[in-house]
Formats: structure tokens, C-alpha cells, sequence
């Protein structure tokens, strides 16, 4: 193989790849000894059959001599098996073994995070091209990879294409599976997966192992160093460690030819003497995901074992346009709902959640006989997914107009500074009696004082349109006051707002989080008041200059429970003109 192949950013396949050779050489010496096997036995009946003698088969004949003798005997086999099975079964490797063709995903399934997959590819291949890696370079191939990121990112669904593509044994397993409720048998099951690994490896020419939830075995040992911790994480660990070196261990048959080698040179002169055999290293690559890195314990990752991380990051706008129109191509979608207008809805989402967001815009467009879905069917799945589903209350009818002004403030508000609003309603989801959907107009991971000032106004603009056509606000407002309390907090104690350049993050009280410790300090807590105090002025002023957008809003949703963006915008835009 030319290492040129290694730079082309796709997976190396054919007969010149390591691992495909080695397995060639392993299969060629299997049938030889599966001749040599053959041929002894057969050999002796042939004779048997040329000198007149030929072999019976058949029971053997003290069967029948005493019958009772044999079934005393069966019957004390059947009960040690009864007894033991259970036990040594305990300490069987838990993985399931998946060839190529039981694996549908393959690396063209795998949209979005470029960078991630060129990174696992890369990987990928210098385990399929080992030998041409250390001989032509002279490095070392990775033995060990970290897949680490936040659920649902794909760090599962990358191994499982990983595996169709390599063409190699793929060993899956479940942290998880390796506990015991025998002591000792986590150990033993851990050595029996690598164990099985080593087999398969040096059978297929390279087996891949992959350990999902990996935190489960792989916690820091630090403060555990009793004796009654060892079975749970110390001894856990350092099996791991253990087993994470043990890719060259000898096998049975060298561990033989060792013994007899050390036999024979016993009687030789040194000079004399027999070379031992070399064991050959198993080429392994173990794959370990996980979203809790950084409990790991530290040397687990250092180099010669999971020396490689690999980070799965949550998609970018970019990367979840292509992962919607992955999804949408084999979903019944209209022309209207694009992967753009999905990608504008889902961000912090993952590709899973992603996927579950269309498939319940299906259900929502079944549920209105339709047989596609529609971009208001979207809309209304995210609501579903992220909030809860719809029933209305059987509101008192000025309750119902109370509510209804309170969402309008929020949306008049939200709209006002910026923001895109995508829903307003007055329907009751997971305990709140109506809610306003809005997000940035365009994705952005960074947030100015300013905007969180606005942030602030739009959550306390409910409660300024309840105050300016009720004269008070209703219990509605606790959870406003919780966020913008909780805004402010993060302005001052985090994000230098305040006077002082001190974070709050920075100290450390136990049992507190940010909101405490800003609470907690006099000059702080006043700063924090400061600025609720000139976000609740703000919403007041708006919602009083553009009362009658705040009207339009709260009639439109008396009428009809739920309004959308092109309603809201409409009104909005048509009092602002005005």
C-alpha cells in the first residue's frame, strides 16, 4: 500500500489493506490445518477399510453392559452443570459481535461534523493500514479512541458505520453489562472482552471494540481507595489499565512453544540455545464513548491508551441543514418546509432530536388528515417535544383576557427588540397556562449586557401589560420574575455587569449556584435590583407606546388560542408603521 492512500480523506479498501492481507495469511493456515486435521483420521480408516478392518460406528459397547452405571453417571453430570453453569457464566464477555452486512448505517449516513468524521475516518484507517503506518513512518497505530460529547450527538451511530465499513469483527457492548453482582466477575468479564477481542483480531486480521457509556466502569478512582471501593471502581479501573496494555499478550500456543523452547535450552549451551518465540501484537482498535469526560480517571487517557478524543459538538446551523435534508428525503414533507426553515428551528438541537422533531410533525400532520407535513405542523411539533402537549383550560372569560394580555405583552416585547416569534398562545402546556416562543432571528453563541437587559424586558413584559389595563399583576408573573431574576444574577455575578469585575462563579459555597452567591452579597444583590428595575421600566414603556399592537395581539388571541409569527408580525408592524 502507498501511504499516499492514507491522505485521500476515505476509507482504504481492497486487498492491499493490512488487516484484509493478514486475514488472508490467517484463512490460508486455517485450512492447512483443517487439511492436516482431516487427512490423520481419515488416513488410519482408509487403512482399516484396505486391510479387512474396516471401522464400526456405533454405540459404545459398556453402554449396554450396565445401564444404570451410565445413567447414575449422566445424572451427576447434568446436576455439577446445573450447579457451576451458572457461575461460570457470570464471567462470560457480555458484547454482541457484529459483522459488516449486520450493520445498515455507513459512513454516507453520517451528514454533518465533517471534521468529526474525517477525524474518525483517519483513525479508521490507520487501523486497517497498521503495518504499512509503523513500517513506512515508523509510527504507532492508536489503540485506543474516545468518542465524547452530549447525548444524541452521534457518537453511537459513527461506530456502528465505522464498523460496516472496516470489514473486521465489531465487538459491541454496553458499559453496563460488565457489572456483576458476584465479586471478582466485573474483573473477569472485562478480561474476557478483551480476551475475545485478541482471538478475533489475530483470526480476522483486526477487531474493533466498542464501549458504550463508558463513565459506567471508567470513573475516577480519586477518594476511593478503600477497600470496600475496590471491586466498584478501583479494581475496575485497573483492570482497564491493565487490559488496555495487554494487545502483544501471548496466546496459548506461544505460551506452549515458550515452555518447550525453555525445556529444550535447559540442556543446550548458551550459545546454543533456541530463539524464543515472539508474540505478535493483536491489531485492535477499542472505541469508547461517552458524554462525561471529564469524570474519567486521568490514566485512562493518557497516551498508549485513550490517547485520541474526539469531540461530537452539538450541530452548527451549516451542519443541521444538511442533517434535516437527510431526514426530510425520506419523509413526506410539502414543498414549503425546507431543511433551512428546520435548521432556523432547531438550534441546540441535536441529530437525533432533530429527527424525532419531523417524525412528530408527521403525527401532528396525521392527527389533521393530512398525509405531509407542513411548516405549522413543525412549529407545533417543537412545541410538543420541548414543552409538553396543548389542552385548553375552560378559562373564566376575564381570566381569559388576563392571560391573553400577559402572553401579547410577552410577544409584543419580544418582538419589538429583535427577536423572531414564532408561536404566542393561550393553551395550557405542562402546567403553564400559555407561553411565546421566540428565539434570534439569526443563530449566534455569543450574548452582549444589552441583550440580556432585552431578555429581562421581554420576561417582565407580561407583568407591565397586566399592571397597565388590570392596575395589578396576577400569580402568573412568578415564573417571569424567577427568569429575569435569574438574568440579572448572571449579568452581575458572571458576566461583569456590575461595578466589580469578580465572578461569582469563581467562589465556591456549598450547595450554592450563581443566583445564591449573588443574593447573598449586599452590593451584588443591589446591582441585580438595579438592573430588574430598568428592564421592568422598559417593558412598561413599550407595552404603554404600543398599546395598540398589545390590544391587537390579546384579541387575536382570545379568538383563536395560538397565533403564529406572520400574525404577530402583521399586527406588530402594522402599529409600528401606524
Amino acid at each position: 500500500m502507498d501511504i499516499a492512500e492514507l491522505q485521500q480523506g476515505h476509507v482504504i479498501r481492497g486487498k492491499r489493506v493490512d488487516a484484509s492481507a493478514n486475514r488472508e495469511r490467517v484463512r490460508q493456515r486455517r485450512l492447512l490445518r483443517l487439511a492436516i486435521m482431516l487427512a490423520i483420521p481419515l488416513a488410519w480408516i482408509w487403512y482399516r477399510e484396505l486391510s479387512g478392518d474396516p471401522v464400526g460406528f456405533g454405540m459404545p459397547s459398556f453402554i449396554g453392559k450396565d445401564p444404570a452405571l451410565f445413567t447414575s453417571v449422566g445424572l451427576m453430570l447434568v446436576l455439577c452443570a446445573l450447579i457451576l453453569v451458572p457461575f461460570l457464566g457470570a464471567g462470560r464477555s457480555p458484547h454482541v459481535l457484529l459483522r459488516p452486512s449486520d450493520s445498515s448505517v455507513r459512513l454516507a449516513d453520517v451528514v454533518g461534523a465533517d471534521a468529526t468524521r474525517r477525524e474518525a475516518i483517519d483513525t479508521l484507517n490507520l487501523f486497517l493500514a497498521h503495518e504499512t503506518f509503523e513500517s513506512e513512518m515508523g509510527g504507532t497505530p492508536r489503540r485506543g479512541v474516545m468518542f465524547e460529547g452530549p447525548p444524541g450527538t452521534g457518537k453511537t451511530y459513527l461506530a456502528k458505520a465505522l464498523a460496516a465499513e472496516a470489514g473486521v469483527p465489531f465487538l459491541f457492548v454496553s458499559a453496563s453489562a460488565f457489572q456483576s453482582m458476584y465479586y471478582g466477575q466485573t474483573n473477569r468479564k472485562i478480561r474476557t472482552y478483551f480476551k475475545a477481542l485478541r482471538k478475533a483480531a489475530r483470526a480476522e486480521g483486526g477487531a474493533i471494540g466498542f464501549i458504550e457509556e463508558f463513565d459506567a466502569i471508567g470513573g475516577a478512582r480519586s477518594g476511593m481507595n478503600s477497600g470496600s471501593m475496590r471491586e466498584g471502581i478501583v479494581g475496575v479501573v485497573n483492570e482497564l489499565l491493565v487490559q488496555m496494555q495487554s494487545f502483544d499478550m501471548p496466546t496459548g500456543r506461544d505460551r506452549l512453544r515458550s515452555k518447550v523452547v525453555d525445556a529444550i535450552n535447559a540442556f543446550l549451551p548458551g550459545h546454543r540455545a533456541l530463539p524464543r518465540p515472539r508474540p505478535s501484537s493483536a491489531n485492535i482498535l477499542v472505541i469508547a464513548a461517552t458524554n462525561r469526560a471529564s469524570d474519567l480517571d486521568p490514566a485512562l487517557m493518557r497516551p498508549g491508551r485513550f490517547d485520541r478524543v474526539i469531540h461530537f459538538d452539538l450541530p452548527p446551523r451549516a451542519d443541521r441543514v444538511e442533517i434535516a435534508s437527510y431526514y426530510l428525503a425520506k419523509k413526506a414533507h410539502d414543498v414549503t418546509v425546507t431543511a433551512e426553515s428546520v435548521a432556523d428551528l432547531t438550534p441546540g438541537y441535536s441529530p437525533v432530536r432533530i429527527e424525532r422533531l419531523l417524525d412528530e410533525a408527521l403525527i401532528v400532520a396525521l392527527r389533521h388528515a393530512r398525509k405531509a407535513m407542513i411548516p405549522n405542523d413543525v412549529i407545533e411539533a417543537q412545541l410538543i417535544t420541548d414543552i409538553g402537549l396543548s389542552h385548553p383550560v375552560g378559562y373564566h372569560p376575564d381570566e381569559r383576557r388576563r392571560v391573553a394580555i400577559h402572553e401579547a405583552g410577552h410577544a409584543l416585547v419580544a418582538s419589538l427588540v429583535g427577536r423572531n416569534v414564532r408561536v404566542a398562545s393561550i393553551l395550557s402546556r405542562s402546567g403553564s397556562l400559555g407561553l411565546v416562543s421566540h428565539g434570534d432571528v439569526e443563530e449566534r453563541y455569543l450574548k452582549t449586557p444589552t441583550e440580556g437587559v432585552e431578555l429581562m424586558a421581554i420576561a417582565l413584559a407580561g407583568r407591565a401589560a397586566e399592571i397597565q389595563e388590570f392596575g395589578e399583576a396576577s400569580s402568573g408573573i412568578a415564573s417571569d420574575l424567577a427568569a429575569a431574576t435569574t438574568l440579572a444574577c448572571q449579568l452581575v455575578g458572571a458576566l461583569g455587569a456590575a461595578d466589580s469585575l469578580i465572578s461569582f462563579d469563581a467562589a465556591t459555597m456549598p450547595g450554592g449556584n450563581l443566583v445564591t452567591k449573588v443574593l447573598a452579597d449586599e452590593v451584588s444583590r443591589a446591582k441585580a435590583e438595579m438592573l430588574l428595575a430598568t428592564a421592568a421600566d422598559r417593558a412598561a414603556c413599550m407595552v404603554l407606546e404600543y398599546r395598540e399592537a398589545l390590544m391587537g395581539l390579546a384579541e387575536s388571541l382570545c379568538e383563536n388560542d395560538e397565533i403564529t409569527s406572520d400574525e404577530i408580525n402583521r399586527i406588530v408592524s402594522g402599529a409600528v408603521a401606524a
